[in-house]
């Protein structure tokens, strides 16, 4: 079983010619089947914890660990992560000039499992699930992310979640910026992931509106810089009704 383990990671970043702690001690364990909802207010450290995961320059790991299936990951490249099992979907998917969505999943997919996929097989593989997101084919020929809405954005990074089938997923505000069917059908092909319980799900969100689509195995309060709080998808309906005020002033402990 895959199993992603964080213990008492501390996170700096430069800022204004200062260094400022932004992750103060978490603590997290994600298994292969599971999904597990991050929410919290701006600022929180929400962010920080997926890019400092996927091994993002700008963060500085100052303590702690972080292991899958028991390897260092704090210890491998960006790539390697990628190769491990761990996959990002970025809250702000950037636009690659030059580089066809085709040859871009083919790449990613032949990186991941160590062998080019049969292009009869893998092409028939691409068309079934952009159908399965609403995607226009032709989106196949044209350039990373460029030109795309930011609904056509989030779609295109679950196609690559569906296509290359990680360990572990974590979703960085993936229903920012959705309309009502986009966040539906985005939702459904994270589902069609989760439904194989082969993957564990890092869910990072400010609103409950997703986790109507998917429901979460646990929920997770970040303030502060820490994990506040943790409880089942009932604690989101109390965030629902209550907001983070009381997390953000110290009314919760971690």
């Amino acid at each position: 079983m895959a199993t992603l383990e964080i213990r008492d990671l501390h996170v700096s970043v430069e800022a204004d010619n200062a260094t400022k702690e932004i992750l103060k001690g978490v603590d997290l364990t994600v298994k292969q089947g599971e999904t597990h909802a991050i929410m919290g207010p701006n600022g929180s450290g929400k962010s920080t914890l997926a890019y400092s995961l996927a091994g993002h320059p700008k963060y500085t790991i100052t303590s702690g660990s972080v292991t899958l299936d028991g390897e260092d990951v704090l210890e491998m490249t960006v790539d390697e992560r990628a190769r491990a099992g761990l996959f990002l979907a970025m809250q702000y998917p950037v636009e690659i000039p030059g580089v066809s969505v085709s040859n871009f999943l083919r790449t990613s997919a032949t990186a991941v499992r160590g062998e080019a996929p049969k292009l009869r097989t893998w092409v028939k593989e691409v068309k079934e699930t952009m159908a399965g997101l609403q995607m226009d084919p032709a989106f196949a020929e044209r350039n990373v992310n460029e030109g795309f809405s930011g609904g056509e954005k989030k779609r295109h990074e679950i196609l690559q979640l569906e296509l290359l089938k990680p360990k572990v997923a974590i979703l960085d505000e993936t229903d920012s910026g959705l309309d009502v069917d986009a966040l539906r059908i985005v939702s459904e092909g994270v589902n069609r992931v989760r439904e194989t319980g082969e993957v564990g799900t890092l869910l990072i969100t400010h609103y409950t509106r997703i986790l109507r689509y998917i429901k979460p195995d646990f929920v997770h309060v970040f303030a502060n810089g820490r994990i506040a709080e943790s409880g089942g998808a009932e604690l989101a309906d109390k965030l629902e009704n209550e907001g983070y005020e009381a997390y953000v002033k110290g009314g919760a402990s971690a």
